[in-house]
């Protein structure tokens, strides 16, 4: 059986697809296999590339601030 990246959680679309290229400024992907793809879309040939993904960018921390007041006990 096979171990699923990320817990299963990535759905199949052709933009993180091994063999689909992203063609800029479009919602297209070109794809030796089955030639011009929407974006969301993936078929049978679907290959998952973990590196054309990009993560989201992290929560930023500078908006907390705290004084000692938020860790006393009175």
């Amino acid at each position: 059986m096979k171990k699923k990246l990320l817990g299963g959680n990535i759905e199949p679309q052709c933009r993180y697809c091994r063999f689909g290229t992203s063609v800029s400024e479009s919602d297209t992907v070109l794809c030796p296999k089955k030639g011009v793809m929407d974006k969301n879309e993936y078929c049978k040939k679907f290959r998952y590339d973990a590196l054309k993904r990009k993560p989201q960018p992290q929560a930023s921390t500078d908006v907390l601030t705290f004084t000692e007041s938020d860790f006393s006990l009175d």
